[in-house]
């Protein structure tokens, strides 16, 4: 393990594991509670209901290395993988396999989808192309640096970012390297890499750095750049600004948040920064109702308005509880926690209106929506569908 890397993952290490500090210190009697402890759950009025439709394990899950492998939907598909290599297409709606391939690699970086073909990338710095009908392999190519994000596909180019601080494109054809970016990576950056967002002529990636960059998806020039964050602090842990969480893309806008540093939204065409407000997060958005969601490092869950500057609602019941991205689902915002727990906010008033446990080891993907039905991976690779519904309803 390098320097850098030993040092990213200390990075993480110290804000994650910051909540055990009351369990140290409650040992040796000299302070008896901690700011950044996670909350407790308080007694909730129950206003929705959640059934479970089905759960299927997908090997060993989200594994040691802190990944958020991410499942995504297609149709009525759903593609899944597993740390130790294990990658699943399932029917959506009942959770039947349709096909399993196990590549003996650990996969870092998955899942993305795209021209018929599954993308994983993995620790060693290959990119794996399946194919969606039978799972069978397309091509593998071999890169530099760990990859820590799905690859992402138009069918004809294939964008890769990797921890590194590098993003490529490859022919989607062969997996051969059509043009490269690198970014300038700071010494101490935090564990994980934002998802790159492939639209019309872009290929969009966002940085350790606090930097969202724009590039032509056929030639890899730079189309524009956009400063989210800047470093400030004297120590380099101060310094982290991190956009670790996914971009939320509302043509013609597209939204970045990074860890203490800014939400900014951005004119996607152009690069122009149309707004911004401060708040440290370091997972993705999701929108709805008129809102723009942020789950805050410290747990607090906020609605920004989406037309306009200011906030609608602030939720802080869950503080310190390490919040996946807010992912709404009919008239409810969810978020998953550290001990697995998946709580329903109402968009409206941002109350904590239900609470399902899915997953004991916690969950760090992002989750996914489809009409009333969210599908939750856990950690320990258990991969469930819920379907969510308000208790008045017949």
């Amino acid at each position: 393990m390098g320097f850098r890397r030993a040092r990213a993952l200390l990075a993480v290490q110290l804000l994650l594991l910051c909540s055990a500090c009351t369990t140290f210190e409650n040992w040796f009697g000299s302070k008896p509670e901690d700011a950044r402890a996670p909350a407790d759950l308080l007694d909730i009025v129950e206003e929705v209901r959640v059934k479970q439709l089905w759960s299927v394990g997908v090997g060993g899950g989200q594994g040691s290395g802190f990944y958020r492998l991410q499942p995504v939907l297609d149709g009525d598909r759903l593609y899944a993988a597993g740390s130790e290599g294990i990658v699943v297409a399932l029917e959506a709606d009942s959770g039947k396999r349709i096909w399993r391939e196990d590549l003996k690699q650990e996969i870092s970086g998955g899942v993305g989808i795209g021209g018929d073909m599954v993308l994983v990338g993995t620790s060693d710095g290959s990119v794996v192309a399946l194919s969606q009908a039978d799972g069978s392999l397309i091509w593998s190519s071999q890169l530099q640096g760990e990859i820590l994000a799905a690859p992402q596909t138009n069918g004809r180019v294939v964008v890769v970012q990797s921890y590194n601080g590098k993003l490529l494109g490859l022919d989607a054809k062969d997996g051969s390297e059509l043009w490269a970016y690198d970014s300038n990576v700071p010494v101490l950056t935090l564990r994980g890499t934002s998802t790159p967002v492939v639209f019309e002529r872009f290929a969009i990636a966002a940085f350790g750095n606090g930097r969202v960059v724009a590039l032509d998806l056929n030639t890899g020039a730079v189309r524009w750049e956009a400063r989210v964050a800047i470093a400030q602090g004297r120590s380099e842990i101060d310094r982290i600004v991190d956009i670790d969480g996914n971009l939320l893309l509302t043509p013609p806008v597209l939204w970045a948040v990074s860890y203490q540093g800014r939400l900014a939204a951005i004119d996607v065409g152009s690069g122009r920064k149309l707004r911004q407000e401060e708040v440290s997060s370091y997972v993705g958005l999701d929108q709805g109702f008129g809102n723009i969601y942020v789950a805050e490092e410290t747990g607090t869950v906020i609605a920004y308005y989406r037309n306009e500057s200011g906030v609608r609602w602030e939720q802080g019941d869950l503080s310190f509880r390490q919040l996946t991205s807010p992912k709404t689902i009919k008239g409810w915002v969810a978020v998953a926690d550290f001990r697995g727990y998946v709580h329903f906010l109402s968009q409206l008033d941002g109350r904590i209106v239900g609470r399902t446990r899915t997953d004991g080891d916690g969950v760090r993907a992002d989750m996914l929506a489809r009409d009333d039905v969210l599908y939750v991976y856990g950690n320990s690779g258990k991969l469930a569908a819920l379907r969510v519904s308000a208790r008045d309803d017949k």
